[in-house]
């Protein structure tokens, strides 16, 4: 769940350079445009099957997104069930943060899920916990119910750590709900450890780390 992670206009705009004004003889000054998100795009082998993770298309993925975050399994923990203008909110506050990234997740080109990956250090999370600068945040949720149950989660996540850390040395963050022990067990199975309790605006979560992998010695 993300509600913790919405960023206010006032902070954002708090947070702009200083511009020369315009003024007599002085043409206004446009603001410069902010850095191009990085597209995030894996495609990675599995026991199970080819794991890709793409960037979410509105247009395309809404309904099956709001049908996903409709699931009593899924809306237990993400509290994002209801019309889709819900779903749409969520996913379009996702897209306008300058630091997430959200995902649809495709096993042997199938759509089983969604995902958020994220800056830790740049979102409110980093306020709970001691943030590195590094740090990768994720949030997961397989939709699809015959995909549950079969240790799917686990592996995913393991496949998709294992490809983040080769590209950067890199620590990987989770905060599952505490109360979703099968969420808890599948980033365990993934490396990552549980490392305390958070008390976030909108759960209680389990704190999980992945450490980054150690560089080898010259």
């Amino acid at each position: 769940m993300t509600a913790h992670r919405q960023k206010t206009a006032a902070s954002a705009a708090s947070a702009a350079p200083d511009r020369p004004a315009a003024g007599p003889g002085r043409p206004a000054v446009p603001a410069p445009s902010p850095p191009p998100r990085p597209v995030l795009w894996y495609d990675l082998p599995t026991p199970a099957g080819r794991f890709t993770l793409s960037p979410v298309k509105p247009d395309h993925d809404l309904p099956l997104i709001h049908r996903w975050m409709n699931d009593p399994d899924v809306a237990r923990y993400w509290a994002l069930d209801g019309p889709p203008q819900r779903t749409s909110d969520h996913v379009h506050a996702q897209l306008a943060l300058g630091h997430t990234q959200p995902l649809l997740a495709r096993l042997s080109g199938r759509p089983i899920g969604y995902w958020e990956l994220y800056q830790a250090a740049e979102d409110p999370l980093a306020a709970h916990y001691p943030a590195e600068p590094a740090d990768l945040g994720v949030h997961l949720l397989i939709g699809e119910a015959d995909c549950r149950g079969l240790g799917l989660g686990g592996l995913l996540l393991r496949v998709l750590a294992d490809a983040a850390q080769r590209q950067k040395p890199r620590r990987l963050v989770a905060e599952p709900d505490e109360r979703n022990l099968a969420s808890v067990r599948a980033f365990a199975r993934a490396g990552f450890a549980e490392a305390g309790t958070l008390e976030l605006p909108d759960k209680r979560a389990t704190l999980m780390l992945r450490p980054a992998p150690r560089r080898e010695a010259p």
